[in-house]
């Protein structure tokens, strides 16, 4: 301790002034010169102990850091008392909790990449694996004209899939880092259902299925038009896909002083029950999923409601069908 600058100007110091007070004090009397030592003496011993024992005490904090460093966050160096000390100590552990749940949030973003990167792997594997199979065909010599033209089709609908795949991907990994802008404009829910009714119209009438609209003129809610038609559409296209021929869905819409709802039912042939907690998982697939879903629209329907003051909910009955309730609230300021 003696070894630091600090210390060796504090030293001096104080016996620069106790020695100009022993000299003032002698002139004064032999007694006067001796209690002025004695109290100078007992000054510098009880300044020096007291910086020994600060400087014990941030020795400890030194310690208490270097295990942090390590890894071991599970240390509590707060004293729950007053002064500048044990203010430090309950900051430097503010710090420490707030490092700690910084490393958790990373370990478990680092898990969900792998999960992610194993899924995507999945996902590219097997359009992948089918087109390199009729690349192959393709180069046979003796092939004939209708076959290179269906394995052409199917390398093309495969390439469309991946397409969609990268970009889904990529959409949602913008959302997870919040790195999307949304709008926030007023926006028409008659008109919004007007625009995502359109990609699903050819598959209705494939399929033959009706499709019921109601609600009132000027229902709207705060949003960003073209996300919310896709996670609508989203939505749609699911209902539609599991919707038997000849069947039906209903489209409402309805707003109060809290939100505005949107309601989108079908009576096909529901969701299993213990597939309902998991649909807007990423590449969840339930048991009646089709065989060529991903497991990525519902998934990135979520995302896009929830990033705009909305929540979705679904229910579903193997007799009745499914219904999805989207709720967008009203920021109230």
């Amino acid at each position: 301790m003696l070894r630091n600058r600090e210390v060796q100007l504090l030293l001096l110091t104080l016996g620069l002034i106790s020695l100009t007070a022993i000299i003032v004090a002698a002139f004064i009397s032999s007694i006067t010169a001796l209690v002025v030592t004695f109290l100078s003496a007992l000054l510098i011993g009880t300044s020096m102990f007291f910086t020994r024992w600060r400087y014990r005490e941030l020795a400890k904090l030194s310690v208490y850091l270097r295990e942090i460093m390590s890894g071991n966050v599970s240390l509590d160096v707060r004293d729950n008392q007053e002064g500048e000390l044990s203010i430090l100590k309950n900051e430097i552990y503010k710090v420490t909790l707030m490092l700690s749940e910084h490393r958790s949030l990373l370990e478990r973003d680092k898990i969900q990449l792998t999960d992610a990167i194993s899924d995507i792997s999945h996902q590219l594997k097997t359009p992948l694996t089918s087109m390199t199979m009729m690349a192959d065909l393709l180069s046979t010599p003796d092939l004939s004209p209708a076959k290179r033209t269906e394995f052409t089709h199917h390398i093309r609908v495969q390439l469309e899939r991946i397409d969609w795949l990268v970009s889904s991907l990529l959409k949602l990994s913008k959302m997870d880092a919040k790195t999307i802008p949304f709008k926030k404009d007023r926006i028409l829910m008659k008109s919004l259902v007007q625009k995502t009714l359109e990609p699903v119209m050819i598959p209705m009438d494939v399929k033959e299925q009706t499709i019921t609209i109601a609600g009132d003129d000027d229902v709207s809610f705060v949003g960003d038009f073209n996300w919310t038609a896709e996670a609508v559409i989203n939505i749609l296209k699911n209902g539609v896909e599991h919707t038997h021929e000849g069947g039906a869905l209903t489209i409402t819409f309805s707003e109060n002083a809290l939100f505005t709802e949107l309601i989108i039912s079908d009576n096909g042939k529901g969701i299993p029950k213990e597939d309902l907690p998991y649909i807007f998982k990423r590449f969840y697939k339930g048991k009646n999923a089709s065989e060529g879903s991903i497991g990525i629209g519902l998934a990135m329907a979520h995302s896009i409601i929830t990033s705009q003051n909305g929540v979705i909910d679904v229910t579903s009955d193997s007799e009745k069908g499914t219904q999805f309730r989207i709720k967008f609230y009203k920021q109230v300021i």
